[in-house]
């Protein structure tokens, strides 16, 4: 079954025993991290119970296939149920799950983690269609849901904030759940004590998060649209030391480059720029506009299909998807037009 929308947050307060196998997958992998470690807890006490919590590896289930039968049947000292924890997992693990959906052992949780899966994923079809197994997608924060999200987050500690500091918020974080929970936690820190009463301010909210892995894919888009080798190769090396999947800057790059369509097929390009969701940075419009006038629609289209393909060699072809993501990274930049690559 696929659980999704409002149903979300009450299958995570408590799953039925009937379910033996839950699967958390999608780009933001900051969400998926974070749901899975919230079922644990809920099922478990402690995400962190050694006695109650499994880790199983790829690797090791490869080499033995009964290991999710034998972890989940294994006794947990002091009572309750045991949570089996598989990360990292794709398709090649699929028929090994199914095996032991077939007839499930003891009555472990098994929680299986993964990155974005396309409908036609084997792994994906196998929990959503499975009576004893759940699929639960983790997307990146829309704009409005990421708004509440920083609201409630900011208002748990005391906090208001200003327009300008929210949208700066909305505009820079998002794409890793994971990385936006420590940017806020980062700002409510350095704001210190609530009682002071002070609103947090746009220039609190740069200072904070001015360096975020969030701006750094946003800085790494825009050089990739300047045609900047040089920013372009640094800023991917950074980007993916923090943490940031290539799959995740393939995805924000192809964004990039839709948004650049979008606003170059509009009558009003000023308008189109101001209705784009997440809102542009202020400081960023300039350069948006520079790469809309410069960017042929022909080389938007070839550079979104290169991106596209790149993101599907990266989960089809068994190559290191960093040095997929490099190589085209770099490619795009190279083709950027002459006036944009000389500054």
């Amino acid at each position: 079954m696929r659980i999704a929308g409002r149903t979300v947050d009450s299958f995570l307060r408590g799953v039925d025993a009937a379910v033996a196998a839950v699967l958390f997958y999608g780009p933001d992998a900051g969400l998926v991290r974070e749901r899975a470690d919230r079922l644990t807890a809920a099922v478990a006490g402690d995400a962190a119970d050694p006695f109650r919590v499994s880790e199983v590896s790829v690797e090791r289930l490869r080499e033995k296939p009964s290991l999710l039968n034998d972890e989940a049947s294994a006794l947990s000292f002091g009572g309750g149920r045991r949570v089996v924890r598989l990360r990292n997992a794709g398709d090649g693990q699929s028929a090994t799950i199914e095996s032991f959906l077939e007839a499930p052992a003891g009555g472990g949780l098994v929680i299986v983690e993964a990155d974005d899966l396309g409908p036609r994923s084997s792994l994906r079809q196998l929990f959503e269609k499975a009576d004893r197994a759940a699929a639960l997608p983790c997307y990146h924060d829309e704009a409005g849901d990421l708004a509440r999200f920083v609201g409630d987050e900011l208002g748990r500690a005391g906090l208001r904030s200003t327009d300008e500091a929210r949208d700066y918020l909305v505009g820079a974080l998002g794409g890793d759940r994971g990385v936006t929970r420590r940017e806020l936690e980062k700002i409510v820190s350095y704001m210190g004590p609530s009682e002071s009463a002070r609103p947090l301010e746009l220039a609190d909210a740069m200072a904070c998060v001015g360096d975020s892995a969030a701006l750094s894919v946003d800085d790494l888009v825009f050089a990739l649209g300047d045609g900047d080798l040089g920013a372009v190769e640094r800023l991917a090396d950074r980007t993916l030391a923090e943490g940031t999947t290539a799959v995740s800057i393939l995805r924000a790059a192809s964004r990039h480059f839709l948004r650049l369509h979008l606003v170059a097929s509009a009558d009003d390009r000023e308008r189109a720029v101001r209705t784009l969701r997440p809102p542009v940075f202020y400081k960023l419009a300039p350069r948006l506009h520079e790469q809309v006038r410069q960017w042929a629609p022909a080389r938007l289209h070839h550079a979104i299909d290169r991106l596209t393909r790149a993101e599907m060699d990266c989960k089809s072809t068994g190559m290191p998807a960093e040095l997929l993501c490099r190589r085209v990274l770099l490619e795009i930049a190279a083709q950027a037009p002459r006036r944009l690559r000389a500054g």
